[in-house]
This record gives C-alpha cells, sequence and structure tokens, in this order.
C-alpha cells in the first residue's frame, strides 16, 4: 500500500460501491474526501508499536496482572462476545434459507358432509370395493415427507447470507475494539492510582513541615516575636492540607473500586507498587505510517465491514422487486383406513408445485426498505471516513502530547528543585526574623502545589503512552 495516502486507500474503498436508488443515481452526493499527511507530524518511523502485544509494552507484572484479570472478567466484554455468538447463530440461519427445508407429516382425521351437498350425493353412489360403499364419516390416515425450496434466483438469499456473515465479522472487530479499551482503561486507573499514591505522601510530608513551622511560630510568640496571626494562619495551612489528604484518600478508594469493577469482581485492595512513580519511563512511542491504521485498529475495521454489509442489504433490498421462484413437494401415503395404507399403488400420493410470485400492487412497503438500505449505505460510508478522520488525530495529537509531556515535566522537575531549596531558604530567613511569616506559607504552598502538579504531569505522561498504543490499534491481537 502506497504509505503516503491512508484516506486515499479509504476511498478505493469506497468507489467500487454501487449507490442504488429508487431516483437517478445523479442525487446522491457523495462526500468529497481529503488526502492525509504522510506522517504524524513527528516521526516518519515505520515501525508501529501497536504489533507488540499488551504484556510486553506495558511490563509491569502487577498491571499485567490486572489486565489479564479484566479480559478473563469484564462483564461488558463478556456481553460483546455473546453479540458474537448472536451474530455466528445468524450465519446459520441464513445458511439455511439456501437450502430446502424438508420434513415429515403424520396425521389422522375424520370427515361428515351433509348427504345433500355434491361430494355427499357422490360419496353415497361410490363404492370402495364391489358391494362396498364409501364409509360415512369418512376417516383419513397420511404419513409424508414434504419439501419447500426458494430458488435463489436473483442472489438475494446468497448476498442476505454474505451480509450476515460480513457483520459477523464486524462484532469481532468490535470485539477487539473493547479489548483495546478496556487493556487502556485499567492502566489509566492503574496509573491514576500510583499518582495518588505519591500525591498523598507528598502531602503527609507537607503536613510534618506545616507542623514543624506551626510550633516555630508557637514558641516565637511566645517570646513576643511573631503574633497570633501567624499562628492562625499556620494552623489553618496544617487543617488545609488535611482535609486535602481526605480528598486524596476518597479519590483512592474510588479508583480501586473502578479498577475492581472493570475486573468484574467486588472492592479488594489493588496490588501496586508507587514509591518509584516519579522515575518510570514510558516507552519510545512510535506510531509508523497513517496507513498502518488501517490495518491495526479494529473500529476501522469495524466500520468497513459494516459499510460492505450495507451494500450487500442494498442489494437484497433491490431483489425484493423481482419474481421469485419457490418450488414445494411432497410423498407419502394416504387412506381411510390404516389397513390400506400398505396397499400400492392406490395409497401413495405425491405433488409438485412451482410457484412464481411478483409483487404487483403493494409496492411502497418494498420502496420504503430499498430507501432505508440506501440510506443506511450511505451513512456506513460517513461512517466510515468520520472513524479514520478520528483515529488519525487521536494519533497526531497523543504524539504532540508526548513530546509536549515531555518538556513539561522537565520544565516542572527543575521548579520543585528551586522550590524545596527556597523552602529551607525561608525557613531560616524565618527565624531569624529577616522573613515574615506570609512568605514562608506562600513558599510551602507553592512547593506543595508544584509537587502535586509533577506527579499528575508524569500521570498524564503515563496515560499518553497507554492512549497512544490504543489509539494505534494495539493490544486485542
Amino acid at each position: 500500500m502506497n504509505k503516503s495516502i491512508m484516506y486515499r486507500y479509504a476511498v478505493v474503498m469506497v468507489t467500487g460501491l454501487t449507490i442504488i436508488s429508487c431516483k437517478a443515481p445523479s442525487a446522491v452526493t457523495m462526500p468529497e474526501p481529503t488526502a492525509i499527511p504522510e506522517s504524524f507530524g513527528l516521526s516518519q518511523d515505520t515501525v508501529n508499536v501497536a504489533a507488540l502485544n499488551w504484556e510486553p509494552y506495558f511490563n509491569d507484572p502487577k498491571l499485567t496482572a490486572l489486565i489479564t484479570i479484566a479480559l478473563q472478567n469484564n462483564q461488558e466484554l463478556n456481553i460483546t462476545l455473546q453479540d458474537i455468538e448472536i451474530a455466528k447463530n445468524d450465519i446459520r440461519v441464513r445458511k439455511g434459507q439456501l437450502l430446502p427445508s424438508v420434513g415429515l407429516r403424520a396425521g389422522s382425521g375424520v370427515e361428515k358432509v351433509g348427504r345433500y351437498t355434491s361430494q355427499g350425493a357422490g360419496d353415497a353412489t361410490t363404492e370402495i370395493a364391489p358391494g362396498k360403499e364409501f364409509p360415512d364419516p369418512l376417516t383419513d390416515f397420511n404419513i409424508s415427507a414434504f419439501a419447500n425450496w426458494e430458488v435463489d434466483i436473483w442472489k438475494k438469499l446468497h448476498n442476505a447470507k454474505k451480509a450476515t456473515v460480513t457483520k459477523y465479522l464486524a462484532s469481532v472487530e468490535g470485539k477487539n475494539f473493547v479489548i483495546t479499551n478496556l487493556i487502556a482503561e485499567v492502566a489509566d486507573s492503574y496509573y491514576e492510582l500510583q499518582s495518588l499514591d505519591n500525591q498523598l505522601e507528598i502531602v503527609k510530608q507537607n503536613i510534618d513541615l506545616q507542623q514543624h513551622a506551626l510550633e516555630i511560630v508557637k514558641a516565637q510568640k511566645e517570646s513576643a516575636r511573631a503574633t497570633e496571626l501567624a499562628v492562625q494562619k499556620f494552623q489553618a495551612e496544617v487543617l488545609s492540607s488535611k482535609s486535602l489528604e481526605f480528598d486524596i484518600n476518597q479519590n483512592i478508594v474510588e479508583t480501586e473500586n473502578k479498577i475492581n469493577f472493570l475486573l468484574g469482581r467486588y472492592p479488594e485492595k489493588i496490588e501496586r507498587e508507587s514509591s518509584d512513580f516519579l522515575n518510570l519511563l514510558p516507552s519510545a512511542a512510535s506510531a509508523g505510517i497513517p496507513s498502518q491504521l488501517l490495518a491495526n485498529r479494529p473500529d476501522i475495521k469495524q466500520a468497513e465491514l459494516e459499510l460492505t454489509a450495507a451494500k450487500l442489504d442494498v442489494k437484497v433490498a433491490r431483489a425484493e422487486f423481482y419474481p421469485s421462484l419457490e418450488i414445494s413437494a411432497g410423498y407419502g401415503l394416504q387412506a381411510f383406513k390404516t389397513s390400506y395404507l400398505l396397499k400400492f399403488p392406490e395409497s401413495i400420493l405425491y405433488n409438485l408445485v412451482g410457484d412464481i410470485t411478483a409483487p404487483l400492487i403493494n409496492r411502497n412497503a418494498i420502496k420504503a426498505e430499498f430507501a432505508s438500505a440506501n440510506a443506511r449505505q450511505i451513512q456506513a460510508l460517513y461512517n466510515y471516513e468520520r472513524t479514520i478522520l478520528n483515529a488519525y488525530f487521536e494519533v497526531a495529537n497523543q504524539m504532540a502530547n508526548i513530546n509536549n509531556l515531555d518538556k513539561k515535566y522537565q520544565m516542572k522537575s527543575q521548579q520543585v528543585a528551586a522550590l524545596n531549596t527556597s523552602i529551607s531558604v525561608a525557613g531560616e530567613l524565618f527565624k531569624y526574623a529577616r522573613a515574615d511569616y506570609f512568605e514562608v506559607l506562600m513558599t510551602q504552598r507553592d512547593a506543595l502545589d508544584t509537587k502535586l502538579e509533577l506527579v499528575e504531569t508524569k500521570e498524564r505522561q503515563l496515560n499518553a503512552f497507554v492512549h497512544v498504543y490504543r489509539d494505534l490499534g494495539g493490544g486485542w491481537r
């Protein structure tokens, strides 16, 4: 495939599509596709990380263990698997419609007609055998085999089967898309949990620091070097940080429960190692070339298959305008007494009927279904193009995000180092009354905010690392 234009490939796929309408074909307006750039703007590398299995990509035993459980127990994924089973059974239904339906019939009955009717008068004057009158009432016993078959002259049934098979394949790709997103969601929540652990540790350290500063200012008040206002300000900062600690603890509980929900289990402790969180280095993300999205993204392949199925549905709807040929046949034994069933050839019955039927008067319903199938086909085309565009922009955004977050993290690290130094300096100056309490408070507050931002930036880095893998179509293999 030409690597320069992924979207042009999509257009070639669509060009072979026949748009059938009750009106003239010119009435259908097709969208004008736009050529896609040759790369995602950051790398010309043709290697795509989506080709990697998710286990070596994440390379964290605790995270991969959680993902494994999620792939086994997640309810949404299991619901999707049942959708696939339903689609598979639909194929069997369509295959059965291509073959004759054959069955066995056995029955008995009794009939009494009026004597003064043409049938009654005829029966009264008819002898079954010399000197043996026609029985009255008349019983009936029969054993027979029968078959019905619609001859698929216009390929209606074949196209319906192909459309069902294509929809089944689309449901498989839908399952792959669910897997990709499930893996990404578990990984996102896991890194969020590690981030919250680090934020909690930072807040606790900050509380210790503020408590120490509070003790100093209380001592200074005792020696008339500080006022009650300073004491209350430091006390308020301690209480604010403790309040933040409770918020983080609640977020940890909710995030753990979110992971447990994705894993399809009741709440339990999530095992993780958070002490080295800030030193985690995401693997280098290589997006490859845009045309590889067509091969890797399950949602693109699903949209493509749905487009193919919609085209076949239009053919099926068009075939409803044409005559249909049905053949029915039967063969068996029939007699008014069971003892006569085995008398040949008198008890033998058979029939062979061929019917050609065509819509004549009420064609509006067929026209409406045909127009709906036509509209669904165009709708599937738009959805296919939208899915490709969305996939491209998702990857392009994540690649730019990775680049910018890396630079931001470096800046935040330098800012944290500077503020850590300023806290020590402010504390020393405050001891010797060369800085007021307000400067110390603001320095501590800035340092806390910056440390929390540093942790959040690391979390966003790891999320971007997860999302680029998801957006490239990784994880479902």
